[in-house]
């Protein structure tokens, strides 16, 4: 496995009962790319990243992680390696604040003062929760909800981040804001597989993509490959 190889997938194989859900994926995350994973709703997106995260129990494959096999490892101990998730539906913890919910994304800390470096640093990528920090996080808009999940992972200090739909029902000029800062975590390090639905805006992020059908892995290349397919225009880019 090469050094700069943060993520790799090997036929990996996820069933959901009787129905199965992968179908013998492989797929490589470099360090400091973002990578993106397209297809139609159910063609096992949002699949792949619970079971990288360990949610969900890969029937057959590998995944390494930093050069460390994690698969069927519990996701509190994939968690501690630096791989989160941010949910879809982002999943905050109403009827807590909003620091609150932060502070339960550091549970992996030990060091209060490291703590504190986190939360200023969220807080200085979102202003808006620094400003609202002691009010409860159900009175958050949709796309103050999804900033706060995005900065109760970076709590965590991740080495990867998974990236679940986080422009869904949001307005356009909140999609902006958040792809805005997807790239700004990027540059300051954080590698990032990333699953979105608009695929024109993915494809203008991530550097490499691949593309889910049915479970599949049918298309793979750099962005710049894929925005240029035919298959990839008529299909997801509305052209």
């Amino acid at each position: 496995m090469s050094e700069d190889i943060v993520l790799e997938l090997e036929n990996i194989e996820t069933c959901y009962g009787k129905i199965q859900a992968l179908r013998g994926i492989s797929c490589t995350v470099r360090a400091g790319q973002i990578v993106t994973l397209l297809g139609a709703n159910g063609a096992g997106k949002s699949t792949a990243l619970r079971t990288i995260s360990g949610l969900t129990r890969a029937s057959s494959g590998t995944i390494t992680f930093m050069g460390e096999d994690i698969t069927g490892m519990p996701p509190h101990e994939i968690v501690e390696l630096g791989l989160i998730q941010v949910p879809e539906g982002r999943r905050i913890f109403k009827g807590m604040t909003i620091r609150e919910n932060l502070e339960l994304g550091s549970f992996t800390l030990k060091d209060d003062v490291e703590r504190g470096k986190r939360m200023a640093h969220v807080f200085e990528i979102f202003p808006v929760l620094h400003e609202r920090q002691h009010r409860d996080a159900a009175l958050l808009s949709g796309g103050e909800q999804q900033m706060l999940a995005m900065g109760r992972a970076l709590m965590t200090k991740p080495r990867l981040l998974l990236l679940d739909e986080p422009s869904m029902g949001l307005a356009p000029f909140l999609v902006k804001e958040i792809m805005r800062i997807i790239v700004r975590l990027n540059q300051e390090g954080v590698t990032i597989l990333l699953v979105e639905q608009n695929a024109r805006v993915a494809l203008q992020l991530a550097g490499h993509g691949y593309v889910l059908e049915t479970g599949r892995i049918v298309i793979r290349g750099d962005a710049e490959t894929l925005r240029r397919d035919e298959t990839i225009v008529k299909a997801y880019l509305g052209e």
